[in-house]
């Protein structure tokens, strides 16, 4: 067989559940994420700043609040991600997060080392731009924990 006939039979041997997949739009992931920062983060910061402590002066003096403010976020976002398999600014922008190999949603634990792999990879910036370089549009957190970005159907 000439070598495009195998291709072709390659790609009819994937299973309907990776053909259905849709993978979102990088852009849609950022704009998500800056969506989320606002809906989900900052009414956590105001918290711990206004409520918790005396205010911004104590806020900012503190090495423990700011830390509490990420671990806060990051179990909303776990629970999210494990519940509903989307964040309020993906469901905005009607994209998921499933297992790369099932498509159904990922674990809570799953979730929180997802998200402690995406502070690492964000830090370096390394991560976020290996989705310009990829079909599918992994970043390197959803390449390490298996996961996949997807567009939801209507």
């Amino acid at each position: 067989m000439r070598f495009r006939n195998l291709k072709k039979n390659k790609k009819t041997t994937d299973t309907k559940e990776q053909q259905k997949l849709i993978y979102a739009p990088y852009s849609y992931r950022v704009k998500a994420f800056i969506t989320d920062l606002f809906m989900i983060y900052a009414p956590i910061l105001y918290l711990i700043t206004y409520v918790a402590m005396n205010g911004k002066d104590d806020f900012q003096s503190s090495q423990l609040a700011p830390f509490a403010g990420v671990a806060l976020y990051g179990i909303i976002y776990a629970t999210l991600l494990n519940k509903f398999g989307q964040t309020p600014g993906k469901k905005a922008y009607e994209i998921k997060v499933v297992d790369d190999k099932s498509g159904e949603f990922i674990g809570f634990f799953r979730a929180i080392f997802r998200f402690i792999v995406f502070l690492f990879t964000a830090t370096t910036l390394l991560g976020l731009f290996v989705p310009f370089y990829r079909r599918d549009k992994k970043a390197l957190h959803d390449l390490i924990c298996g996961t996949l970005v997807v567009a939801v159907k209507k």
